[in-house]
């Protein structure tokens, strides 16, 4: 059992839907390939994430690997809409993960890390990879609604992982993904300028992604009254 390819028929401001809709057509109808392209994404993130969970504490696991568990939440987003289930939260998980995940990536690695110290395939394919992530989030307003509900559990989430990231760790040391540019004699360095720029970046993108996931609701709302207000004209 599969959903159609839409559940929105009104096209939302370009800033809110960036893709062509050919395209989010095209990403939709073939959901699945999606799914495994992301889950693929998945595993390998676990793999890289490796030796950082070996020296985390347990309890802290869950904020350590960020980028694989938001391709994660995207392929269970969208398995979810393809077996006609609506999970609102995590919608707005894969949503707000893919975004800010997608494009905190690249930011550090080009402006912070720099292609020192990993292979140069490594270094332009976290790169190329992640900035997809973010393109993909744009698919989400197709079958989500955005519930206010599912968006303060997620600003939630994503506000406390920036605060154990950076700025309050709960156990141990913070669980931001290890920094190169961090690195001083082998060791990392939290007291160094790319730390505060990291977090910085981190906050801009939650917050970004909040104010994205409202306004989409808004205007969602918006083309269904106005849809509404057309049928009653007629």
């Amino acid at each position: 059992m599969t959903s159609a390819p839409t559940a929105t028929t009104n096209r939302l401001p370009s800033y809110l839907a960036p893709l062509p809709r050919r395209v989010e057509d095209l990403a939709l109808r073939y959901a699945w390939v999606i799914v495994a392209i992301n889950l693929a994404g998945t595993a390998f993130g676990f793999w890289y994430y490796r030796f950082q969970l070996a020296q985390t504490p347990i309890v802290m696991w869950p904020f350590v690997p960020d980028s694989p568990t938001a391709t994660l939440f995207i392929a269970l987003s969208l398995t979810s809409w393809k077996l006609d289930y609506d999970v609102e939260w995590l919608h707005m998980l894969a949503f707000y993960g893919n975004i800010k995940l997608g494009l905190w990536t690249p930011f550090v690695q080009l402006v912070l890390n720099g292609p020192g110290g990993i292979e140069p395939w490594l270094y332009w394919f976290l790169i190329v990879s992640h900035l997809a992530m973010s393109l993909q989030s744009f698919l989400i307003y197709r079958y989500a609604e955005f519930s206010v509900g599912a968006v303060a559990v997620t600003t939630v989430w994503y506000g406390l992982n920036d605060i154990v990231d950076y700025f309050a760790p709960l156990v141990g040391e913070f669980h931001h993904t290890f920094l190169r540019a961090e690195l001083v004699n082998g060791a990392l360095d939290h007291s160094m300028r790319a730390h505060d720029l990291a977090a910085a970046a981190a906050v801009t993108l939650t917050l970004a992604a909040t104010f994205l996931a409202l306004a989409t609701r808004v205007k969602k709302l918006e083309t269904t009254e106005e849809s509404s207000a057309r049928g009653v004209r007629r």
